[in-house]
């Protein structure tokens, strides 16, 4: 078993899927528009393209987002969310919140 459920926690369970260093700022980053792979290559710095399309993958690989091909040239892929995917934008939106008062919070204690 997924290690015991996730311990039972749904929370571990939501965070194992959305965390780590480069996921949540890529999901941040389709929640405000349809994104190229260039465009969140530039919009996130420091991510190399292959760790960006690894996360990006798993991203897919777990219904969060999908990639979608234009038969065109030059080529064009775009990621968006899928249905599935935006049903984490409330979420996401109460984690900026939340991040935004942390923040003022953090730095109203600093000397």
């Amino acid at each position: 078993m997924e290690k015991a459920l996730h311990l039972n926690c749904p929370v571990t369970a939501t965070m194992g899927v959305i965390s780590g260093k480069w996921k949540p700022i890529i999901l941040w980053r389709l929640l405000q528009d349809v994104r190229r792979f260039g465009e969140l290559k530039r919009q996130i710095p420091g991510i190399t393209p292959k760790m960006l399309t690894q996360q990006l993958r798993e991203l897919e690989g777990d219904g969060l987002i999908e990639r979608k091909v234009f038969a065109q040239v030059p080529p064009r892929v775009e990621y968006t969310f899928t249905e599935y995917g935006e049903t984490l934008q409330p979420l996401l939106h109460a984690m900026g919140a939340w991040g935004r008062t942390h923040w003022q919070l953090t730095m109203s204690r600093e000397p």
